[in-house]
């Protein structure tokens, strides 16, 4: 059959009618991808704070791959300090703190929570420890590797007073050497004062590794060797996942003893999960979420421990977790949500 030039046209305007539609919502939903949107609506940008160490990391990558994966939203992460991430929250500037050492900064994170500035979700997890720590084979010994016990009676902070030579400056012999919290750190000023007020710095030089990574790595050098070590460290970490590392003790906390001159433990601290107070109301759904996001020390410190053994990041660790410890998350999310995060994982 013969086409002619009107049948040509009417069958192109047909062709274009039923093409267009098609063409068009395919662009809308690449848009909404993009965008983090989802119906049509457009999802803003969630930002997580990090605050300079590894568990914080860790939890950030957990949250941020349920929130994507599983609520469609974007999210990023920005480095700061502890002090910075505090005022970044109550600023705005970032919407997610998911571990605030709150015995580290407590009369200004109270503060904060009882003037509205920020909201409090919850505790993370609260069996945390931080002090100076030594391996255990430094006490204990080791006879698998052949490693006599080098300061048997050591088990106070105090007792260190009497073993400066079994942990000597390299660079000072004549001083031992403590190895310091990170600068920048509110435990490094606490613990610079502990030392003086305990009159250990006369015995010991307070070096500064400079950052978490080289503090790990004095550690874990000294461990495969077989060396003494003592230092500020904490848990959860995969350093204490990893290895047999003993905290020494200290006097019970006492707060008054704590404000003058940190003449005592640590205080125990509760790591909780902070918004910013305009967040309940921009994504409600994952203030629900992060409500319900309990965890531990241990499962922290396991989790660690598999990314270093592993050589994996923090989101390839996250994912390890999600599977590992399903029976856990899936209680925080909606049915739905978490169907689409372990399809996504």
């Amino acid at each position: 059959m013969k086409i002619t030039g009107l049948k040509k046209t009417l069958i192109v305007l047909i062709i274009v009618l039923i093409i267009m539609p098609i063409l068009s919502a395919c662009s809308q939903q690449d848009n909404e991808q993009e965008t983090g949107s989802e119906n049509g609506e457009e999802k803003e940008n969630i930002i997580f704070t990090n605050a300079g160490w590894d568990s914080i990391g860790f939890h950030n990558a957990v949250a941020q791959t349920i929130i994507e994966e599983g609520y469609g939203y974007p999210t990023e992460e920005i480095l700061a300090s502890e002090q910075m991430s505090l005022l970044g929250l109550q600023q705005g500037d970032v919407n997610v703190y998911m571990e605030i050492w709150t015995g580290n900064i407590i009369d200004k994170y109270n503060e904060t929570v009882e003037k509205g500035e920020i909201i409090e979700l919850g505790i993370n997890y609260s069996d945390n420890e931080q002090g100076l720590y030594v391996p255990t084979y430094v006490i204990e010994g080791d006879p698998e590797r052949g490693i006599e016990p080098m300061a048997p009676d050591l088990k106070n902070i105090k007792d260190l007073e009497k073993y400066p030579h079994v942990f000597p400056d390299e660079e000072d012999h004549s001083m031992g050497r403590i190895y310091a919290s990170i600068p920048g750190w509110t435990a490094n000023e606490n613990l610079q004062e502990k030392l003086a007020t305990y009159g250990l710095d006369q015995y010991y030089n307070y070096f500064q590794a400079g950052s978490d990574a080289s503090l790990s790595a004095s550690i874990v050098s000294a461990y495969e060797n077989g060396d003494a070590w003592v230092g500020y460290y904490w848990e959860p970490t995969w350093v204490t996942g990893k290895y047999d590392m003993t905290l020494l003790e200290d006097d019970p906390y006492d707060d008054e003893k704590w404000k003058d001159g940190n003449a005592c433990k640590f205080p125990s601290q509760d790591l909780t999960i902070a918004v910013d107070v305009d967040f309940p109301e921009r994504a409600p759904e994952i203030v629900e979420f992060l409500k319900q996001y309990k965890t531990s020390s241990e499962i922290t410190s396991s989790a660690l421990a598999y990314m270093e053994e592993n050589d994996t990041d923090l989101y390839e660790t996250a994912h390890w977790f999600l599977k590992e410890y399903e029976d856990l998350w899936i209680g925080w999310v909606p049915e739905d949500v978490g169907e689409k995060v372990k399809e996504a994982i």
